[in-house]
């Protein structure tokens, strides 16, 4: 859940910066950023440690390593963003009803 949180909360600040609603957000977005990519790689460790299907969630581990790849402000940036988010939601899924 918390992964998912700041999943959430990068979008929204990445979509605040490209409307330009907050000029000084960069920093923020780019911290928050390394720690989406760290709670992800913290999720697959913990469903690998408790034998839930850990490789749903290495597609979205996947698309966030990519994303350093993209330029900002550019749709490649944005639409790797929401596939990142969409394959995260994918795999959070299969692994939270495996657990239940």
């Amino acid at each position: 859940m918390l992964t998912a949180a700041l999943l959430l909360t990068l979008l929204i600040l990445g979509l605040g910066l490209q409307l330009r609603r907050w000029q000084t957000a960069r920093a923020w977005h780019h911290a928050l950023f390394f720690a989406v990519v760290a709670a992800t790689a913290l999720s697959m460790a913990l469903a690998w440690r408790f034998a839930a299907p850990w490789p749903w969630l290495l597609p979205a581990l996947g698309l966030l390593l990519l994303m350093p790849r993209t330029q900002p402000g550019r749709a490649n940036h944005w639409g790797l963003a929401l596939a990142c988010a969409a394959a995260f939601a994918i795999g959070a899924w299969r692994v939270w009803s495996f657990a239940s």
